[in-house]
C-alpha cells in the first residue's frame, strides 16, 4: 500500500465517521509564540483544546506536516543513524473536542489497524497508564485483546501540554517487528530496542492541573491521537526502516542520479533525502535561512545536506534539484508545493552557493586540524573557528565528529562564543511562557479601545522569572492586571507603552503581550512597593498609541488596495505595526511592479483623504463571514468579533448591505477617522519566502519626513547631473548610457593593452625538458582580459604553456593554458588548482584552459611553486 493511499484511507476513515477532514496547518505555529516548529498534529488545536477556540465542529481528521529540528523536540542529530528519525514526517491524527472518549476512540483505532489496514491482531501491542482502568476495562472487556501482549506504564503513557493545563492518561499501541529483531515490548528493560515500534497514541485529555500539580476534571473531555504515516507505511510495505517505503525510495534514487554517486547505501543519502522535505516545506511556510530562530535551523539543515552530498561526491549546487522528484511524491497531497516549487529552488541554489563557497575551504581548515589533534577530543577554538568563519553550524562539525568517533570541546566553544553563543538557541528569541508559573482565572478586561487610562487590580507580579507577593526594588519586572487600557502585541500590533502608577509609587511599561487570556505589562519599578491585590491606575502613552492605530489602520487599506490591484488571491500571510512604521506579508508570486505600487498607494491615499470614519462593531462570527469580513494571519477568533471597517460609507449597518473599501476582523486599535493617517508613503517591496513578498510603508508625520528627505535627495542630484527635477530622470539615465560605452571602451583598450604585452613576453619563453613555458604577472591589465591575453600567448608559442597573473587589491587572478599536443603531459586544470592552492585560493578548468585565483602576497611564491611542478611534470 503507497504512502499516498495509506494518508488517503486515514482521512476517508474518519470521515466516514463524522469528522472534518482539516489541512495540515502551516510549520510555523500561528497560536504559540513559545514553540519553535509545528511537531505534532494537536498544535494547531491548542486553542480549542484550552476552551480559547470554538469551532463549527466537534471532530477533526489531518494529515499534519511535522518538523522536529530545534527546541525541545530535536531529532536533526539522529536523522541517518536510526531507521525511524526524521527532521520532517506526516502525523495522522483524529481528534475530539468534548465529544466521543476512550471508549470510540480505541474502538476507530483498532477497527483501523486490524480491519481497514488489516493488520493481525497478534502482531499489535497495547499500553495503558497505570491508572486508568477505565481503557485497561475497555481494551480487554469491549476490544478483546490479548492481555498476554499488554503493558501498564508510568509517566510514559501520561501527556501533558506543559507543566500547568490539559492533560491526561495515554493509551499506546506498538506493532511487533518479529523474534528476529532485538528488543523487548514496552515497559521491559530491553524496551529500547527495534522490535516494537510505536505506531499510535491516544492523549485522553480529562485533567487541568494547576501550578501546585492538584489535577481537577475538565469540564469537557476530549481525545487527541497520533500516528507516524511513515512508520504505518513501512509496516505496510512489510519493510523495517521507513527510508525503504515507496516515498524514501524514489527520493533515494533521485538523489543518486542527481550526485551520481555509486554508494547507493551511504547514510548520508537517507540524511539528505530526509532533509529535501524539511528543507522545502519550512520554504514554503515562509522561512527563510538566517542567522536567527526559525532561519537558522533551516540553514542548519539544508548545510547539513550539502555537506552529505558533498561527501558523496557531489560537485557544485545539487539539493536544489530534489525539488521536482520531492513535488512528484508529495504534490498531490499538497498542491500549494508544486505551485511553490520555483520560488523554493531558488531559494535553496542561493543558499547552496553562499555554503559552497566555504564549504571547501572549512573543510580543508578542519582536517588540518584533526590532522595534528592530539587526543579525541575536537578544541572548542576550533569548533569556533568553523561556525564564525566559515558558517559551519556546531552539529554540522558534531556530525563530523560522530563519524570520526571524536568527542567535542563544547565547553571551550561556549567560552570562545561568547554573546554568540545566543544565536544557536534556537527557542531563545520565543516568547517566555509564564502561564506554567501563575495559576490565574478569567481574563483580563481590556478598556483600551475608548480610555487610555483605566483602574485596575494586580493579579499577579513575577520578578526574575518568578512569581512574587510583592515587589519593592527597581528594576525589571511583569505584572498581571484584572482590567488595563493598554493594548497586548496580537495581529502584527505591538503592545502599549506608557505608566502604571498608584499612591507613593510607578511603574514605566515598555511593553504588553498577551499570555493565554491575560495581559502581561513588562516594564521597570521607578518607585514605590506594590503587592498583590493592590489597585493601580494605567496610563498609555498617548502618541505611541495613536502612530500604532495610524500604521494599523493604513494596513487595512493596504490589504483592501492591493486586492483590488493584484486580485483576490491575495492575503495576508504576516505583519508589524508600531508606531515607526508598518510591514505587510503577503501572497504572491511575483514582484509587483513600480506602476502597481503606484496604484496601491494612490488608492490609500485617497481613502485618507476622503477622512470618512473607522468604525467599529462586535457581531456574530457568522454574521461577520456573511458581510465578506476577512479574517487576519494568525489571529483566534471567538463566537463574537470585532469588525473594522473603513473607506467610503463606513459607519453602516452591515447587514443592509452598503458597500466599503476595507471590512476586516480586527481586535486591534484604529483611528477614528481614515484623515487621521495624514499620508501613506511605500518604500519597499521584496519577496520574503516561497510565495510571500513584503511591502513596508510609513504614515503621518513619518511619511511626511520621508517626502522632505527624497526631496531634499532629489534637489542634490539635479544639481550635480545639472537639470531641472523634471529633467533628472533623462539626464541620469543618459550618463549611465554614456559609462557603459566608456567601459567596454576601457575593456577594448586592455584587451590591446594585455595583448601589446603578450607580444613583448613571447621572447621571455623558456624551455623546460623541452616545452616552452612562459610565466608571468601582466600589469594595468583586469583580470577579465587575461584569458584573451593568453589564448594569442598560447598561439604564438604553438606549442608549450602559458601561466599569467593580474594583480588587484589584495586578490590575484590566474589562467593556464595549454596547447592540445601537450595535454596528455600536463593538464591546465591540474597546474591551476596546484598553483592556486600555494595562494589560499582555488580555481580549475579544461585540461587546455583553466583560471583561478588566491591571495595577491602569496603570488611569488605560488608562481615559483608551478614553475617546480611543471618541472616534474614535463620529465
Amino acid at each position: 500500500m503507497k504512502i499516498a493511499a495509506i494518508r488517503q484511507a486515514f482521512l476517508d476513515y474518519y470521515k466516514q465517521l463524522g469528522h472534518e477532514i482539516v489541512p495540515s496547518s502551516s510549520l510555523v505555529p500561528g497560536n504559540d509564540a513559545t514553540l519553535l516548529f509545528t511537531n505534532a498534529g494537536m498544535v494547531q488545536f491548542k486553542d480549542v483544546f484550552l476552551g480559547d477556540d470554538k469551532r463549527p465542529y466537534n471532530r477533526a481528521v489531518s494529515s499534519q506536516r511535522c518538523v522536529r529540528a530545534g527546541g525541545k523536540h530535536n531529532d536533526l542529530e539522529n536523522v541517518g543513524y536510526t531507521a525511524r528519525h526524521h527532521t520532517f514526517f506526516e502525523m495522522l491524527g483524529n481528534f475530539s473536542f468534548g465529544d466521543y472518549f476512550k471508549q470510540d476512540a480505541i474502538k476507530f483505532a483498532w477497527n483501523f489497524l486490524t480491519v481497514e489496514l488489516g493488520l493481525p491482531a497478534e502482531k499489535l501491542w497495547v499500553t495503558v497508564h497505570h491508572s486508568d482502568s477505565e481503557a485497561e476495562k475497555i481494551w480487554f472487556d469491549e476490544i478483546g485483546i490479548n492481555q498476554q501482549r499488554f503493558s501498564r506504564l508510568d509517566e510514559d503513557n501520561f501527556w501533558s501540554m506543559g507543566d500547568t493545563g490539559p492533560c491526561g492518561p495515554c493509551s499506546e499501541i506498538f506493532y511487533d517487528h518479529g523474534e528476529d529483531i532485538w528488543g523487548g515490548p514496552p515497559g521491559s528493560p530491553e524496551e529500547d530496542g527495534d522490535r516494537y515500534i510505536e505506531i499510535w497514541n491516544m492523549v485522553f485529555m480529562q485533567y487541568n492541573r494547576n501550578s501546585s500539580g492538584e489535577m481537577t476534571p475538565l469540564p469537557q473531555q476530549s481525545i487527541d491521537t497520533g500516528m507516524g504515516l511513515e512508520r504505518i507505511a513501512a509496516i505496510l510495505q512489510n519493510v523495517h526502516s521507513n527510508y525503504e517505503i515507496d516515498l524514501f525510495q524514489n527520493l533515494l534514487q533521485a538523489t543518486v542520479k542527481i550526485i551520481g554517486t555509486d554508494d547507493v547505501d551511504s547514510k548520508s543519502l537517507q540524511v539528505i533525502a530526509d532533509h529535501i522535505r524539511s528543507v522545502s516545506f519550512l520554504i514554503l511556510d515562509g522561512v527563510i535561512p538566517s542567522n536567527e530562530g526559525r532561519g537558522y535551523v533551516l540553514r542548519r539543515i539544508m548545510r547539513r545536506a550539502i555537506r552529505h552530498g558533498n561527501k558523496l561526491g557531489a560537485q557544485g549546487s545539487f539539493l536544489h534539484q530534489l525539488v521536482a522528484p520531492l513535488v512528484k511524491e508529495m504534490g498531490e497531497a499538497y498542491p500549494d508545493l508544486k505551485e511553490a516549487q520555483v520560488v523554493i529552488e531558488k531559494v535553496i541554489v542561493k543558499e547552496e552557493r553562499q555554503f559552497v563557497k566555504t564549504l571547501d575551504q572549512g573543510m580543508r581548515i578542519l582536517e588540518q586540524d584533526l590532522a595534528d589533534l592530539k587526543g579525541d577530543t575536537i578544541p572548542g577554538d576550533t569548533i569556533f573557528k568553523l561556525y564564525d568563519t566559515f558558517g559551519f553550524p556546531v552539529d554540522l562539525t558534531a556530525d563530523i565528529a560522530r563519524e570520526r568517533h571524536l568527542e567535542m570541546d563544547i565547553g571551550g566553544f561556549e567560552e570562545a562564543m561568547e554573546q554568540q553563543r545566543l544565536r544557536a538557541r534556537s527557542a531563545s528569541s520565543f516568547a517566555v511562557d509564564y502561564s506554567h508559573k501563575i495559576d490565574l482565572a478569567g481574563q483580563t478586561d481590556f478598556q483600551g479601545y475608548v480610555n487610555l487610562t483605566h483602574t485596575g487590580k494586580v493579579l499577579a507580579i513575577i520578578v526574575n522569572s518568578e512569581p512574587s507577593d510583592r515587589v519593592s526594588q527597581k528594576g525589571k519586572l511583569q505584572l498581571v492586571l484584572d482590567s488595563t487600557s493598554f493594548y497586548a502585541e496580537s495581529g502584527g500590533q505591538t503592545g502599549d507603552q506608557g505608566m502604571i502608577e498608584w499612591p507613593g509609587g510607578s511603574i514605566q511599561v515598555t511593553d504588553t503581550l498577551k499570555q493565554g487570556q491575560h495581559f502581561v505589562h513588562y516594564g521597570h519599578l521607578i518607585r514605590g512597593e506594590l503587592g498583590v491585590g493592590d489597585v493601580v491606575d494605567t496610563f498609555v502613552d498617548g502618541r505611541f498609541r495613536a502612530d500604532s492605530a495610524k500604521n494599523h489602520s493604513a494596513t487595512h487599506l493596504l490589504h483592501e488596495a492591493m486586492r483590488r490591484t493584484l486580485g483576490d488571491h491575495v492575503t495576508q500571510k504576516g505583519s508589524l505595526v508600531n508606531p515607526d512604521r508598518l510591514r505587510f506579508d503577503f501572497s504572491h508570486s511575483e514582484p509587483v511592479s513600480a506602476a502597481q505600487l503606484a496604484v496601491i498607494e494612490a488608492m490609500v491615499n485617497e481613502e485618507i483623504r476622503d477622512n470618512t470614519e473607522v468604525a467599529a462593531e462586535t457581531m456574530a462570527i457568522d454574521d461577520a463571514k456573511a458581510a465578506g469580513a476577512m479574517a487576519l494571519f494568525g489571529e483566534k477568533y471567538g463566537d463574537e468579533v470585532r469588525v473594522i471597517t473603513m473607506g467610503n460609507t463606513a459607519a453602516v449597518d452591515l447587514g443592509q448591505g452598503e458597500q466599503v473599501f476595507s471590512l476586516e476582523l480586527c481586535g486591534g486599535t484604529h483611528v477614528e477617522r481614515t484623515g487621521d493617517i495624514g499620508a501613506f508613503i511605500i518604500t519597499s517591496e521584496s519577496g520574503v519566502a516561497a510565495g510571500v513578498r513584503r511591502v513596508e510603508a510609513l504614515t503621518g508625520a513619518a511619511a511626511s519626513e520621508w517626502l522632505a528627505t527624497t526631496g531634499k535627495t532629489l534637489a542634490a542630484v539635479s544639481s550635480l547631473v545639472r537639470a531641472g527635477r523634471d529633467k533628472v530622470t533623462e539626464k541620469v539615465q543618459a550618463l549611465i548610457d554614456k559609462n557603459r560605452q566608456l567601459e567596454r571602451e576601457l575593456e577594448h583598450l586592455q584587451v590591446k593593452m594585455a595583448a601589446a604585452q603578450g607580444a613583448d613576453l613571447v621572447s621571455q619563453a623558456k624551455e623546460i625538458h623541452g616545452v616552452k613555458v612562459l610565466i608571468s604577472v601582466l600589469e594595468g591589465v583586469e583580470p577579465k582580459s587575461l584569458r584573451d591575453a593568453m589564448d594569442q600567448l598560447r598561439n604564438k608559442l604553438g606549442s608549450g604553456v602559458v601561466m599569467l597573473a593580474v594583480i588587484q587589491g589584495d586578490k590575484a587572478s590566474i589562467v593556464a593554458g595549454v596547447t592540445k599536443d601537450l595535454t596528455d603531459k600536463v593538464k591546465a586544470g591540474e597546474l591551476i588548482r596546484h598553483t592556486a592552492s600555494n595562494m589560499s585560493g582555488k580555481g580549475g578548468g579544461r585540461s587546455d584552459m583553466a583560471q583561478g585565483g588566491g591571495q595577491a602576497d602569496q603570488l611569488t611564491q605560488a608562481l615559483a611553486s608551478a614553475h617546480t611542478w611543471l618541472e616534474d611534470s614535463l620529465v
